[in-house]
């Protein structure tokens, strides 16, 4: 009887955790279908201005919770659409990453409105051995005559921060290893574009790689050859002229033996002048015969 009771109790677990088993996985079915929602993701990696086609987009189950925003869920709405930058397999195909409807692929689908791309011809040196990559940032010097300081050789930062759009014919971002290259092509504004067309026209241009974070700007007057060498003399001070007061003649008596009415027969009247020195008032009388000083 009590082993019957047993089998009972066995019979009833079992039956009860095969329940539990089977009501918790509809429970998390139910959940899964409730907080999926389909998102278009790369299936492969794309390139910056690269057009979109099928091939290159799939279509995945994110959960609903962490779906990115502007994240799209029919790859058909995408195909022919152009992104902004490159995409790595997996990653959504976001509405802010795309450039607007219809544009072509390739750089100009790149270039940020209100920018223009401008190619400048580097080297080895200039372009920082290879280094400078499309989406690195630099600056832009040039070494050029100063004419306005008698032709002498100035060297000065021209523009900062400027992005690498591509180099030579390649715009792709994902790579890390240098590469020498003899253009480099740049993300500019218009009135940059005119700085360095101008710059790269009247000297010589070369790229100083900066920190992907460093904003803070460092341009200063430049350097010439003289301050470079320590061959500028310092600039002469102009001799101080310190103010110096006439000094008045020294108090005389002129005898006064010719009459007034003589003086007044030249016609020449006499001109009498009040000198104080210090706490000394004197009258002095002349004309242009005498001088006659009175205290």
């Amino acid at each position: 009887m009590i082993a019957r009771a047993g089998w009972w109790m066995l019979g009833v677990s079992l039956s009860a955790g095969a329940l539990a088993t089977l009501l918790a996985s509809a429970w998390l079915g139910e959940q899964r279908a409730d907080s999926g929602r389909s998102v278009v993701v790369a299936s492969q990696d794309i390139a910056a201005g690269q057009v979109l086609d099928p091939a290159l987009l799939e279509r995945v189950n994110w959960p609903r919770g962490a779906v990115p925003q502007g994240a799209l869920a029919d790859p058909a709405l995408l195909v022919g659409r152009v992104p902004r930058t490159a995409l790595v397999r997996g990653e959504p195909v976001l509405a802010a990453k795309l450039t607007p409807e219809g544009s072509r692929g390739g750089l100009a689908a790149v270039i940020a409105p209100g920018h223009r791309a401008i190619t400048v011809r580097v080297n080895e040196v200039i372009g920082v051995a290879g280094f400078a990559l499309p989406g690195n940032f630099v600056d832009v010097l040039v070494s050029a005559q100063d004419d306005s300081q008698g032709a002498r050789m100035v060297s000065r930062i021209v523009l900062e921060r400027i992005l690498v759009l591509a180099i030579a014919q390649e715009a792709a971002r994902d790579e890390t290893r240098p590469k020498v290259v003899s253009a480099v092509t740049l993300q500019v504004t218009p009135q940059e574009a005119e700085r360095l067309d101008l710059a790269r026209n009247i000297g010589q241009l070369s790229l100083a790689l900066r920190n992907q974070a460093d904003s803070i700007s460092a341009a200063g007057r430049g350097v010439s050859r003289a301050e470079l060498l320590g061959l500028t003399e310092p600039k002469s001070s102009p001799p101080v002229v310190s103010e110096s007061r006439p000094s008045l003649p020294a108090p005389v008596r002129v005898s006064r033996s010719a009459p007034a009415d003589e003086r007044l027969a030249n016609g020449l009247p006499d001109l009498q002048v009040e000198v104080i020195r210090g706490l000394l008032k004197s009258t002095a009388t002349f004309n242009h015969k005498e001088v006659a000083f009175e205290r």
